[in-house]
């Protein structure tokens, strides 16, 4: 059987040897799925693709997440290229005002309007023009790159319990694909991975605080109990994590309710 290596952080390869985790079964799964998704990604063909199916490609993506990957299919459509980018990824990100992307490169102390200057100027995509390159005559696709990005933003997501994929889990992703144009872009301007997925996490931690304060007024204006309100946010904030948690303990063999669970001992 074929050997591959896979580099980790030091932190993760230790914890990995003191769990004692079948890393060989585990790495051959989600390779396997994420191979599975790369696939089906760069085989979509993005020539007529509309925002309508976006939204039934893409379900669990948020809208402005929708928006921007249709920005990207439409500038290298205009662009006459073989394949769309992640230049193009990256220039949708960007053009979707409001998003938390750009809140996470703004306190990262990056100007979002410096990395569209570079897109637009020497930096510009270039990854799917090649003349005669794939797709050229087979209707536009993703390239390889692109198509890895999305892989990671969706693996971004997972990983962080979340069950949606937004422009931040995009911008993880851009910045994670090592060969992309979008990459070298935002790692030229200081935005690494470990960081940047650092400054995703605290933006949420802040979001979720300040939808939590605007629940605790909202629901004294309406006589509810602050603390009550609050309390209402947070479960809702965790629901998708426990459900996770849930699913993984069934998978395990560990819910209680099942037969042969805790409950039956």
């Amino acid at each position: 059987m074929p050997k591959i290596n896979v580099y980790l952080p030091d932190e993760l390869a230790q914890a990995v040897k003191e769990s004692g985790v079948p890393v060989s079964a585990i790495c051959q799964r989600a390779l396997d799925q994420a191979v599975r998704r790369i696939t089906a990604i760069r085989s979509a063909a993005l020539a007529d693709l509309t925002r309508e199916d976006l939204a039934a490609t893409f379900p669990n993506v948020t809208a402005r997440a929708r928006d921007a990957i249709a920005h990207a299919v439409e500038a290298a459509r205009e662009r006459g290229a073989a394949l769309a980018g992640t230049g193009d990824l990256l220039a949708g990100v960007l053009a979707q005002e409001g998003n938390l992307a750009l809140r996470v490169l703004e306190l990262m102390e990056i100007d979002p309007a410096v990395a569209r200057a570079r897109l637009d100027g020497g930096d510009a995509d270039g990854e799917g023009d090649v003349p005669g390159g794939p797709g050229r005559g087979d209707g536009l696709r993703w390239g390889g790159p692109a198509a890895a990005a999305l892989e990671l933003a969706a693996t971004e997501a997972i990983a962080s319990g979340h069950n949606y994929i937004g422009c931040e889990h995009l911008l993880v992703g851009l910045v994670t694909e090592p060969d992309g144009t979008a990459g070298r872009v935002l790692r030229d301007l200081g935005a690494e991975q470990r960081a940047v997925r650092r400054t995703v996490e605290s933006a949420l931690m802040g979001y979720t605080h300040l939808r939590a304060q605007q629940a605790a007024t909202q629901g004294a204006a309406g006589g509810q109990n602050p603390a009550q309100a609050v309390a209402a946010l947070v479960r809702a904030e965790l629901q998708p994590l426990l459900q996770r948690l849930d699913r993984l303990e069934r998978h395990a063999g560990l819910d209680p309710e099942a037969p042969g669970g805790d409950a039956d001992r």
